[in-house]
């Protein structure tokens, strides 16, 4: 199979939308293929939309962006893919004819995934040519934020297809689940579809409105959900024992005629309710706006999930690593005489109620700057992991300019000296516009043996590159705020 480089979507809509959006942002170019013209103002729409969110999932370097094009002609589409997301209606006749059509096209190493949320792979692949490089790549609305990404091989599927799928998903950021067995609904909307056939029972009988169930989730399983599923759950609900315990206090519930597996007939005024219970909730917000409001708490679940490695943190951390080492190679060594830089944007949250950065991004941004360094002359996981690291003992803040939500900015980082077990660093942060001077840090730090808790000699070849900056950075004219104290002149 090929290496990935251009993502052709076969259909857009919602779902397709949502694989553009994150292709890009990972750099991948897209071509998106739809019959109808008018698709294509409606997914760069959609990328646009999706854009603010993915910005501030991460604060890892990114590759540039990759490029959108679209097309009417799924057999241009299909020549130039290396990898084909299939995202057309859930129509079974359909979605054969269609890919069975591109399949004749597109060369036999290229995979072809279908988005189907519950058609068997089997099933598609009837008519195709090379159907051995089909697979189900079930993803989960919003596509770009939510990291799940359901993988199903049909009776023909190869192994190799599935690995390759596993491969691209994982680089985009996902969380390539194999679905080991082919079954109607794959796994997750087998789950979905149990709990909705619930909602629709008790909102048919008058038990419960459309928005008191849904309180029923956000308040209680659905916060531990977003860690941990509901077997790892009932299993801490068991006490020391675990599971066996759960089943054997709880299990005979099981027969207690609690739910109704059947869904309800659905009636006007069954949809009514639905409807009318969905419209008191929205509150007269537009679907744009509880896109914008879903995407924003997403984002901040995942980076709190990120400092726990658990459930979709652990996919958002990976991805970080990954780019972060891709960075540190590709960045150009440091140039003679010349601070290192790294860029960056105020983003939204970062702004106080003066509608500025607030106080305390400053150092935050300034330690990013200081990660770019340690990674500069090889302080890595690897490095930490070998229980030492550089400490911060002494920190020093000026203010000048300011910057709003949206500024570009950039940081020049200067090693003033190092030895054996310091290092002095001066950081200066400027708009990019006009280069005027945001903030200044000065740092001091101490190089750790961290499980003993006191300071100890740096590595002879870490230190040897900061000696390398320091003397390169000499012939710099000190900042001005070097050295400088807190104090009020007298008279």
């Amino acid at each position: 199979m090929r290496t990935v480089k251009t993502l052709g979507l076969l259909g857009t809509g919602v779902i397709g939308g949502g694989w553009a959006a994150r292709a890009l942002h990972y750099g991948i170019d897209v071509i998106a293929a739809d019959v109808k013209p008018e698709m294509e103002e409606w997914i760069r729409g959609a990328v646009d939309n999706a854009a603010p969110a993915l910005d501030r999932l991460t604060f890892a370097p990114l590759p540039p962006k990759g490029k959108l094009t679209f097309t009417t002609d799924l057999h241009e589409m299909a020549a130039k893919a290396d990898f084909i997301q299939e995202n057309i209606p859930e129509i079974v006749e359909l979605k054969q004819r269609v890919l069975a059509d591109i399949s004749r096209t597109a060369p036999a190493d290229v995979i072809i995934a279908s988005s189907t949320s519950g058609i068997m792979p089997t099933d598609l692949q009837r008519d195709m040519v090379a159907p051995e490089r089909l697979l189900v790549g079930h993803p989960f609305n919003p596509v770009y934020l939510l990291p799940l990404c359901e993988l199903v091989g049909g009776k023909q599927t190869s192994a190799a297809t599935i690995e390759a799928a596993r491969v691209f998903y994982t680089y985009i950021g996902m969380h390539a689940l194999h679905v080991r067995h082919e079954v109607p609904g794959h796994l997750t909307d087998r789950l979905q579809e149990a709990l909705w056939r619930e909602i629709l029972h008790m909102v048919n009988d008058g038990v419960a409105t459309t928005g008191e169930l849904d309180e029923s989730i956000i308040y209680g399983p659905g916060l531990r959900w977003a860690a941990m599923g509901t077997n790892m759950i009932y299993h801490l609900a068991g006490g020391q024992p675990g599971m066996r315990h759960m089943l054997a206090q709880f299990g005979p519930c099981l027969k207690w005629p609690w739910t109704k597996l059947e869904a309800p007939e659905l009636t006007e005024q069954l949809i009514d309710r639905m409807v009318e219970g969905t419209q008191a909730q929205a509150a007269g917000r537009s679907i744009r706006e509880l896109e914008r409001l879903r995407d924003d708490y997403l984002v901040a679940i995942q980076q709190v999930l990120r400092q726990y490695d658990i459930g979709a943190g652990s996919t958002l951390k990976a991805i970080e690593t990954r780019l972060y080492e891709e960075a540190a190679k590709s960045v150009p060594a440091p140039v003679e005489g010349q601070p290192l830089r790294k860029d960056l944007v105020v983003r939204p949250e970062w702004v106080d109620y003066n509608g500025h950065m607030s106080d305390f991004r400053y150092p935050q941004v300034f330690g990013d700057a200081m990660d770019a360094l340690y990674r500069k002359v090889g302080i890595d996981d690897t490095y930490r992991n070998s229980g030492h690291m550089y400490y911060t003992v002494e920190s020093h803040l000026t203010y000048g300019a300011e910057a709003k939500a949206g500024e570009p900015l950039y940081i020049l980082t200067r090693v003033i000296d190092a030895d054996d077990k310091r290092l002095h660093v001066f950081h200066s942060l400027h708009r990019r516009r006009d280069d005027a001077m945001v903030a200044t840090g000065e740092q001091m730090h101490i190089h750790v043996d961290t499980a003993a808790a006191k300071a100890t000699a740096v590595d002879p070849a870490i230190r040897d590159r900061f000696a390398a900056l320091a003397k390169s950075h000499a012939a710099l004219p000190l900042p001005a705020a070097k050295g400088r104290s807190i104090g009020m002149k007298k008279g």
